[in-house]
């Protein structure tokens, strides 16, 4: 029974601990199909979509405004074009995870800078920084297994599920403040959307989600799967003492690759049907 006094609830830590357990049982979910990779896991998931798409838009925004008041934003357009037409590839491949994903407001431009990263917001807002082309020098099958893995994040939300899990000492305080009234329990999606992008870690099972999915959306829009092994061999020579910012959240492994060798074998029949169909098009 629930102690009132006044007709108030007393709301106990147990209580609130309780209703708190019952608000993230009540948002597990898939986010995907499973693909041809067969990912398949609920996620708890407790900022909405909504929240976290306005979030990233604003986050997305802001950073561009800021790399072209420091002229980094897009200073190199044959590169540019590149990155865009291999998304423009891969991005109807999405359907295969999410119906509404190819109708997302898709963007890709470039930052001038010696980082290696490269990361795709919720919704498909898509950066890449010419350090990770220029040193790694990346094929368009590189360009295009890295892409795919980062697609593969926001298709499957990570960056929501994160901003969930950071969120879960914060739910009781939530929970109250509905309840009672009490004020400075406002969320903040912008920030989660930065911190989701820039600074909370990637699991070791979203990194196998996005490493699976990305084989595949890079093997049905024609491009090698196999790349995405090369990629990482690329990291790991590069970061024997110092990882670089890409792979402070992408841990990279021999139990990584030999996963990337045997989900890329998986989806070769799909990237040689992809090939033909290319081919084909091109003569005609």
């Amino acid at each position: 029974m629930i102690r009132t006094l006044a007709n108030r609830t007393l709301w106990t830590p147990s209580l609130i601990a309780l209703l708190s357990v019952s608000l993230m049982a009540g948002c597990s979910a898939p986010t995907t199909k499973k693909g041809n990779v067969g990912v398949d896991r609920s996620q708890m998931l407790l900022v909405s979509q909504s929240e976290m798409q306005t979030g990233a838009d604003k986050a997305y925004a802001e950073i561009l405004a800021e790399a072209k008041q420091n002229h980094t934003l897009n200073t190199d357009p044959k590169e540019l074009k590149r990155l865009r037409t291999i998304a423009n590839r891969l991005i109807p491949q999405t359907k295969i995870y999410r119906e509404d994903a190819p109708d997302w407001d898709w963007q890709v431009n470039l930052l001038k800078s010696d980082q290696l990263n490269a990361w795709c917001m919720p919704g498909g807002k898509i950066a890449f920084y010419t350090g990770i082309i220029d040193t790694l020098h990346l094929t368009d099958d590189e360009i295009a297994a890295i892409m795919g893995h980062e697609i593969a994040h926001a298709l499957r939300e990570h960056g929501r599920e994160r901003a969930s899990q950071a969120m879960v000492g914060q739910v009781g305080l939530t929970a109250l403040s509905i309840v009672t009234g009490l004020k400075g329990a406002a969320l903040d999606v912008s920030s989660l959307v930065m911190q989701t992008t820039f600074l909370l870690p990637n699991s070791r099972t979203h990194e196998t989600e996005a490493d699976r999915m990305g084989v595949e959306l890079a093997a049905l829009a024609g491009y090698d799967p196999y790349a995405a092994i090369s990629v990482w061999e690329k990291m790991s020579k590069i970061a024997k003492n110092a990882p670089p910012e890409f792979l402070s959240t992408h841990p990279s492994n021999e139990t990584r690759i030999e996963d990337l060798k045997k989900y890329a074998a998986k989806v070769e029949p799909l990237y040689l049907q992809a090939k033909q169909k290319l081919a084909e098009q091109n003569k005609s």
